[in-house]
C-alpha cells in the first residue's frame, strides 16, 4: 500500500469523521476504486464480503486514500 497502512488509514478517519473503520470496509473501497488488495486470511466464502462497506461511511474513507495518495 505504498507505506500507507490500514492503521494511519483508521486514525485519519477517526480524527475527521469521529468512526474507525473496519480493515475490511477499507479494502472494500480500495477494491472498488481499482487499487490492489490481497485476500484476508479470515475472509468467509469465495470471494464473497460478508460485511462491506455501509454506503454512509464510503465517503470517509475514500477522502482518507485521497489524503493520502492512493486514489
Amino acid at each position: 500500500m505504498t507505506g500507507m497502512t490500514y492503521t494511519a488509514i483508521q486514525r485519519f478517519v477517526q480524527r475527521h469523521y469521529g468512526f474507525v473503520p473496519t480493515t475490511g470496509w477499507i479494502a472494500h473501497v480500495k477494491a472498488v476504486s481499482g487499487l490492489p488488495t490481497r485476500r484476508a486470511a479470515n475472509r468467509a466464502g469465495r470471494g464473497r464480503r460478508v460485511v462491506p462497506v455501509p454506503a454512509e461511511k464510503r465517503e470517509a474513507i475514500e477522502q482518507a486514500l485521497r489524503h493520502f495518495g492512493l486514489i
